[in-house]
């Protein structure tokens, strides 16, 4: 894909960009290029500007390390040993390192992102495709993960954390924000949040629930310590606690909610160490046993 400044003005840019670009960027010159000419002069925000109106592209960029102010590619970056970028790095298509990935104001994949060690954006993180890590992942703002995220580490997120497919966290989870699951949720250590979590499908955490507001899953909810939110907890199948289950003052514990009635003793069974105060669907079996 070759510019001119007629194909530029007829996406209507602004005019400060508008008046740049026809100062400094020849006609004819490459997509790529011309991206990489607004990042070099400063113009990342023009740049992810361009790559919005044109979209990703084919091509791959092959490095053996990568340090930088920012980098917006338009196609594939695979880069063998760690990124460090102190801006923005945007990428159209997918981002992989063999080692780690920071970056100090954003990291942004249009399709997957994949990591040999840990992910740290000190702004927000947008992935839309599979997000995996073989360490853990940190993100001061918000987090989004369009299909599978997997975490072998803890995953921590000071902002909110979407998910469109299921999600693995081989440690703890903590967020600060609303946690939005679009499939099943697995987290090995523990489950902390200020917000809700809703899970389509079901949750399992071998450690303890808590700090949440709502706790809501389509399917069942186990957890291998306690489960304390400050609001209501929803499961549509069975509900499970190593340890004791508690909902905000006021607010009730529903299991069984995507079942029939005279399927509760199968289907949405209640186990904790003692009766939960606020049980308003569902039938208490007892302390968990696994």
């Amino acid at each position: 894909m070759e510019f001119t400044k007629q194909f530029l003005r007829a996406k209507s840019p602004c005019a400060n960009g508008f008046r740049w670009f026809v100062r400094h960027v020849e006609d004819g010159v490459g997509y790529q290029q011309a991206l990489d000419q607004l990042v070099a002069a400063g113009r990342v925000d023009d740049a992810l500007w361009l790559l919005g109106q044109f979209g990703p592209s084919n091509a791959v960029l092959h490095l053996d390390s990568l340090e930088a102010e920012s980098l917006v590619f338009a196609g594939t970056v695979q880069v063998r040993g760690g990124i460090e970028v102190d801006g923005v790095i945007h990428v159209g298509r997918s981002l992989h390192s063999g080692g780690g990935i920071r970056a100090g104001r954003a990291i942004v994949a249009g399709e997957d992102i994949r990591a040999g060690a840990h992910i740290h954006s000190d702004g927000r993180l947008h992935c839309g495709g599979h997000l995996r890590t073989d360490w853990g992942v940190q993100v001061q703002e918000s987090l989004h993960c369009g299909g599978d995220l997997r975490a072998a580490w803890d995953v921590v997120c000071h902002g909110a954390l979407s998910v469109g497919a299921s999600a693995f966290v081989g440690q703890d989870l903590l967020v600060h924000g609303g946690i939005d699951c679009g499939k099943s949720l697995r987290v090995g250590g523990h489950v902390s949040g200020e917000g809700s979590l809703r899970a389509g499908q079901g949750i399992v955490v071998g450690g303890a629930i808590s700090g949440l507001t709502h706790l809501e899953a389509g399917w069942g909810i186990k957890a291998g310590e306690c489960i304390h939110t400050q609001g209501a907890i929803k499961a549509g199948e069975s509900l499970s606690a190593g340890e004791d289950i508690r909902a905000g003052e006021g607010y009730g514990i529903f299991a069984g909610l995507n079942v029939q009635e005279p399927a509760w003793e199968v289907c949405a069974q209640v186990w904790a160490q003692q009766p939960p105060a606020g049980l308003r669907s569902g039938v208490w079996m007892g302390p968990c046993a696994i």
